[in-house]
């Protein structure tokens, strides 16, 4: 990603008043690109301004590069800003033993926060294997855990669960197990999230129809936090992109802006080829009709070998101090995997980076570990004094 061109800023004040200059600047990244971006002026003093005539006051632009990676090993990170002013985190556990939550003030303090465990797998039975992907959502004053789990008996017999917290930090708090969700087929399932719109709440999960080895992305209206309505099929793999390896779409993370929703999802075999899609459809569209919505023919993000990023994906989305807009994935720092099978090489690590939009309204999710230098760059500001 290039910075391309550094919007200037002009404006006209009286003889002796102090220029009121914006708190942010455009910046081009590509031809389809300007965002935002924080500036820092060095604003001259009253005297300097007290003649007529046409000053330059410079700007520091400033630009959050995250560590790289951000937290170590932890796989299908959910980075959740909540109301109360914290940071919660949480990822697969390597053991996928447990669900771990951690919480901080700022961004910055959670690869040193403290992590807790605040659920443990079953000793035996349904949730006692391959405790996966859980998300933390705060729903009608009560916070749950969207989680997938096996069965010690049959490891690969994969449902999607959901616990329930009403304490105020769900980091002391009891979590209850409220069961399973109940799609309309029995067969492996995972990876599901929850959001809300128009006033709906909805559920989009992974799922193989059963004794098929595809799989697809579904969506449905919930009842309450752990119950759905009726199921409708929402994407499958078609594209070869999404086909490599295994035949997959999953890992659904959902954003959307005043004209578009959008589904973030992944595909393929989750070594260097996993990578993420894009599904859109119209904000006042009938979700529930798979005819709402269209699938980008290209992956929206990919592996890059010049940032050692491999097999970027299942991301979640959030937000940072300043309102911006942040994509949250794992990717791993080489090629390959050490293990026979790739879901047990644990070096799949969280990474956090800025998302932006093009300019006809889709997320910019950018190469995996990009950085952006502005050292040698300066916002200019143009003042008249009259």
């Amino acid at each position: 990603m290039e910075i391309k061109r550094i919007h200037d800023i002009e404006l006209t004040v009286s003889n002796g008043e102090t220029p009121q200059l914006p708190t942010q600047i455009l910046v081009d990244l590509d031809e389809n690109i300007t965002a935002p971006f924080d500036v820092e002026w060095e604003v001259p003093s009253a005297e300097t301004l007290n003649n007529k005539g046409t000053y330059e006051i410079e700007g520091k632009i400033k630009h959050k590069d995250y560590p790289k990676p951000f937290i170590e090993q932890r796989a299908d990170p959910y980075l959740y800003k909540h109301t109360d002013g914290y940071y919660y985190f949480t990822g697969s556990y390597p053991l996928y033993d447990r669900v771990v939550l951690r919480r901080a003030k700022t961004i910055d303090e959670l690869p040193q926060a403290e992590e807790k465990v605040i659920w443990w797998k079953h000793e035996s039975g349904i949730m006692s294997e391959h405790i996966w992907a859980p998300e933390i959502h705060f729903i009608d004053g009560k916070w749950y855990v969207h989680v997938a789990a096996g069965d010690k008996d049959d490891v690969w017999a994969i449902r999607p669960y959901v616990l329930e917290c009403d304490a105020e930090n769900p980091l002391e708090g009891e979590w209850v197990e409220k069961g399973q969700v109940n799609t309309e087929f029995q067969s492996f399932s995972l990876d599901a999230t929850t959001f809300e719109h128009n006033d709906k709440r909805y559920l989009v999960w992974a799922q193989k129809v059963e004794n098929d080895t595809i799989s697809n992305l579904y969506i449905a209206e919930m009842e309450n936090p752990w119950t759905i309505k009726k199921q409708v099929f929402l994407s499958t793999p078609e594209y070869d992109w999404e086909t490599i390896g295994f035949d997959v779409n999953e890992g659904p993370a959902m954003i959307k802006n005043d004209e578009k929703i959008f589904i973030a999802f992944s595909a393929s075999a989750t070594d260097e080829n996993y990578s993420v899609g894009l599904l859109y459809a119209d904000v006042d569209s009938d979700l529930l009709d798979p005819a709402s919505w269209e699938k980008t023919k290209q992956p929206v993000m990919v592996s890059h070998d010049g940032n050692s990023e491999y097999g970027p994906g299942h991301n979640s989305f959030s937000v940072d101090e300043n309102g911006y807009e942040l994509i949250i994935y794992h990717a791993r720092p080489y090629k390959g995997f050490n293990t026979e099978n790739p879901l047990y090489d644990h070096n799949r690590h969280a990474r956090i980076q800025r998302l932006f939009w093009t300019k006809d309204g889709f997320p910019y999710f950018g190469e995996p570990g990009y950085t952006l230098d502005f050292s040698e760059h300066k916002a200019i500001a143009k003042v008249t004094v009259e």
